[in-house]
């Protein structure tokens, strides 16, 4: 079955920073490995602040280390830490590891160090935008409750040239099927202002995927669905 959409774009901007990438206790724990000392007095901003000073305190390519053996512990081992610790000073790693599910926290790693050293590391780019999703059948917006990534994904890329990132590197998964990367392409989503028939979207991701919806304009798209 072929379901019929319309896409309107509401906002799009280009972020450095993802919401909620850190908090509070993210900073006391980094100042904990740093071995900062005593933390209990610091407030919300004293936190970030010591954090990032503290960070900067050691040579990029150890900074890098102590940041990646806290985002990804075990995930990593140490020769990896190692290799990637350099490779971070000059490489957009949230775009080009292998692995795709590490990609978000890859950029998060590489936000705090880019802050701390006032940009010895590349400078992270994300992108964050809002896009009206009308249905033109009643059953259209069902697909959004169950694999929202991939419905969204095979939608968006409509709207973008045929020669675009997604395009070229995941062509089978577009038409149909199982697209177990989907929910590491789209890092974060909410839903807002939802109906019968149309749903509002605020996504974020790199801009490595979505760069190219930056001047789209409204477009129509469709999604092929399996009939019971």
């Amino acid at each position: 079955m072929k379901l019929q959409y319309t896409i309107e774009p509401i906002k799009f901007q280009t972020i450095e920073e993802l919401p909620h990438a850190w908090n509070d206790e993210d900073y006391k724990k980094l100042l904990d490995t740093a071995e900062y000392g005593d933390t209990s007095d610091l407030s919300s901003q004293e936190l970030k602040e010591m954090c990032l000073l503290s960070i900067s305190d050691n040579e990029p390519d150890e900074a890098a280390k102590l940041v990646l053996a806290y985002v990804f512990g075990e995930r990593l081992n140490q020769g990896q830490i190692d290799n990637l610790s350099h490779e971070m000073e000059t490489e957009k790693v949230w775009e080009e590891y292998a692995e795709l599910s590490m990609h978000e926290e890859f950029f998060n790693a590489t936000q705090l160090l880019y802050k701390a050293y006032n940009g010895k590391f590349p400078h992270p780019e994300a992108v964050r935008f809002k896009m009206k999703v009308t249905s033109k059948e009643k059953t259209g917006m069902e697909i959004f409750e169950k694999d929202t990534e991939t419905g969204l994904i095979r939608l968006l890329v409509q709207g973008m040239p045929k020669n675009t990132l997604i395009n070229r590197l995941f062509d089978e998964e577009l038409k149909g099927g199982d697209f177990k990367d989907a929910k590491d392409i789209i890092w974060q989503y909410t839903k807002e202002s939802p109906t019968d028939n149309h749903q509002v979207f605020e996504i974020i991701s790199s801009t490595y995927w979505f760069n190219d919806l930056k001047f789209a304009e409204s477009f129509d798209a469709t999604l092929e669905t399996e009939e019971d």
